[in-house]
């Protein structure tokens, strides 16, 4: 049956880029209960270990996770029904309101739900019916829920990171690089990448604070940019972050003109080196090899 099925994508692409944006408006729902969540997990989880090294007693709270309670309007509390979670169509029903009480639902929501499902087809079209599909789409959507959060907290958990690293070092060493795609590289490759990312990152932060005396980055981003090496490999790193520092300071500058944003406010990296990690994975080897036709390289 499935072999049946895989056939049939694989002679009809549209098709197969319809069902993964269907999938993807899905797991664009589920995006959203983890940038809305997982940041309040990690502060409870914060607080709840400092009352343990103050000597505090444990207070005792209901569980929350991504699972546990139930979707509710942060307004009036009232449960979300089943049918009002639908992607996008469940936004315009309702009008963009709660249904309960008429508090206005953020356009975000919908927002995140059709980026996750255009990005996920763009991925399947571009990938095929492949392994390299899928190991795209895992980092597709890891990227989209960290760059949120990012925005958000300016904060990249360790609780995706980590994972997305480990994911990318383990489908090098099960997968492999496969005839006619990029991803995933090999283990070689993969491993030179998650250590270059990390340390490239980390020498640049300890250097800036040697000299100005500040912090100008975080740790989170020492480990995305690790992870989009154990999934791209090394060679596509500096591409990775040229193309972040260059969509960092276009969109930083045009917010400081257009919106009077504070030049001394820190911004988070996190976002552009997921749009740069992303654009990286799909072009990244046509970038390269433009670059250096263009240079007289790779003549």
């Amino acid at each position: 049956m499935f072999h049946d099925l895989a056939m049939i994508y694989a002679e009809h692409a549209a098709l197969f880029a319809g069902s993964i944006f269907l999938l993807g408006l899905v797991v664009g729902s589920f995006l959203n209960v983890v940038v809305f969540r997982l940041p309040v997990m990690l502060d409870l989880e914060w607080r709840a270990q400092a009352a343990e090294l103050l000597g505090q007693p444990a207070t005792s709270r209901a569980p929350f996770n991504l699972v546990t309670p139930r979707s509710a309007c942060p307004a009036c509390h009232a449960q979300i029904a089943a049918w009002q979670n639908i992607p996008l169509i469940s936004w315009m029903v309702l009008r963009a309101r709660c249904h309960a009480c008429g508090t206005r639902i953020s356009v975000r929501y919908p927002l995140v739900e059709f980026a996750t499902g255009v990005l996920s087809a763009w991925v399947a079209w571009h990938f095929g019916v492949s392994a390299a599909t899928a190991c795209a789409l895992t980092v597709t959507w890891c990227l989209i829920a960290l760059a949120s959060i990012d925005i958000d907290t300016q904060l990249l958990p360790d609780g995706i990171t980590l994972p997305l690293m480990w994911a990318g070092l383990l489908a090098s060493v099960l997968i492999g690089p496969t005839a006619g795609t990029t991803l995933p590289v090999s283990p070689a490759d993969a491993i030179t990448g998650a250590a270059a990312g990390y340390l490239s990152l980390w020498l640049v932060f300890h250097a800036f604070r040697l000299i100005t005396g500040k912090d100008g980055m975080g740790y989170g981003d020492f480990k995305l940019y690790a992870a989009l090496g154990a999934w791209l490999g090394w060679r596509v790193l500096p591409l990775v972050i040229l193309l972040a520092a260059a969509s960092g300071a276009l969109i930083g500058i045009a917010m400081i003109v257009l919106r009077g944003r504070d030049r001394a406010a820190p911004m988070p990296f996190g976002p552009y080196l997921a749009i740069a990690g992303w654009i990286s994975m799909l072009y990244g080897k046509t970038l390269i090899d433009g670059y250096l036709q263009l240079a007289g390289i790779g003549r």
